[in-house]
C-alpha cells in the first residue's frame, strides 16, 4: 500500500542528500570548471568503489566495462588505487600495469621512483617491477609484519568453530569477514577477535562492510598514502594539482580529509545512502563511477 508520509520522508532524504552531497554526475561540469588548467590525479578505492560488493571476496573482480575505461583513465592521467586488500591481490583482480598500488590501506605502496622521498628513508625500497620499470616500495610497517603472522594463527585457533568466518592475509594488516557469520554467533565472533587484538598491544581494530580489520596501530593511513603518492609524482608541493579521490568505505575518510585539508581536489563518496562523510560530492555505486570516470575520459579528449 501507498503511504504519503513515507514518500515525503523519502523525498525529504533525496533533497537532503543532494544538498549535502551532490551527484558527481549531475555536477560533473563544475567539477571541471574548478580543475580546469590542472593536473588531475585520480585515487581509487576498490571494493564497493571499482567492484562490488560481493559474497567471496575472492571473486571481487570489476566488470569489463570498468576495467576498461579505469585503463582509459590511467592513459589520460596520473592514477593509484589506494586499498585495504593485500597490493599483489588488488594487482590481480585489475592488471593494469599503468597504475600505482598501494595496499594494506597504504602500508604497502608501489610508487614511480623519484629522487625526492617522503616518510622514513628506512621504509623505501628502490627495486625493479615485472615491466623494468624502476619503483619504490614504501613498507612502513615491516616491523609489524611477524606479529601480523601471529594474529592470523590466534585467529585461525579462536574461531574455528564458527561458521562462515573467512579470514584474509593483507600483508601488513589482517581482514576477517562475518558476512555468513550467523547472527547468534556473532557476539561470540567479536569477543574472541577483540581478544586476539587485546594481545597485540600495537595493533588495532576497526570495523568495515561486513568486516573487522584490525592493523599496525601507527600514524598511517590513506590519507598518508595519497600525499606520499603525490610527492613522489612531485606534486606534493604544487599549487596546480587537482587530486580527485573516489572511495566507499570508512578508511577512505582519511584520504578525503588529506584533499579537504589541501584546499584543491575533489573527494566523492560511493553510497546508495546518505552518510556522515567529508567527501564533497557523491556516487551510488560502481556503475555510476565507471559513468563518472566517462565523462573524465571524454572531456579530456575533447580538451585535448
Amino acid at each position: 500500500m501507498f503511504h504519503f508520509e513515507n514518500w515525503m520522508l523519502d523525498e525529504h532524504g533525496l533533497k537532503d542528500r543532494m544538498k549535502k552531497h551532490p551527484s558527481a554526475l549531475e555536477t560533473f561540469d563544475e567539477i571541471i570548471v574548478k580543475a580546469k588548467g590542472d593536473k588531475i590525479v585520480v585515487f581509487f578505492d576498490y571494493d564497493g568503489t571499482l567492484s562490488n560488493i560481493v559474497p567471496n571476496p575472492d571473486e571481487a573482480f570489476m566488470s569489463k566495462k570498468v576495467a576498461r575505461v579505469v585503463g582509459e583513465v590511467a592513459r589520460c592521467f596520473p592514477t593509484a588505487i589506494i586499498s585495504g586488500r593485500s597490493r599483489d591481490k588488488v594487482y590481480e583482480f585489475v592488471k593494469l600495469d599503468d597504475i600505482y598500488y598501494a595496499g594494506s590501506h597504504g602500508l604497502d605502496i608501489a610508487a614511480p621512483f623519484q629522487c625526492i622521498k617522503v616518510g622514513d628513508s628506512n621504509s623505501d625500497n628502490k627495486c625493479v617491477d615485472k615491466n623494468g620499470d624502476e619503483v619504490v616500495l614504501f613498507q612502513p610497517a615491516q616491523k609489524y609484519l611477524p606479529s601480523v603472522y601471529n594474529i592470523l594463527d590466534a585467529l585461525k585457533e579462536e574461531t574455528r568453530n564458527i561458521k562462515g568466518v573467512v579470514l584474509e592475509n593483507n600483508k601488513f594488516c589482517v581482514t576477517v569477514h562475518f558476512r555468513h557469520v550467523s547472527n547468534k554467533d556473532f557476539s561470540m565472533l567479536e569477543e574472541l577477535v577483540t581478544s586476539v587484538v587485546d594481545n597485540f598491544k600495537e595493533f588495532r581494530l576497526s570495523n568495515g562492510k561486513k568486516v573487522f580489520e584490525i592493523r599496525p596501530d601507527i600514524e598511517w593511513d590513506k590519507g598518508h598514502a595519497l600525499e606520499y603518492l603525490l610527492e613522489t609524482l612531485r606534486y606534493g608541493s604544487s599549487n596546480d594539482v587537482f587530486p580527485i579521490y573516489i572511495g566507499d568505505d570508512g578508511t577512505d575518510e582519511d584520504a578525503f580529509k588529506a584533499i579537504k585539508n589541501r584546499g584543491k581536489g575533489y573527494s566523492i563518496v560511493v553510497s546508495s545512502t546518505e552518510k556522515d562523510t567529508m567527501a564533497f560530492y557523491s556516487l551510488r555505486n560502481p556503475c555510476d563511477v565507471k559513468k563518472f570516470l566517462s565523462c573524465l575520459v571524454s572531456w579530456k579528449k575533447g580538451s585535448n
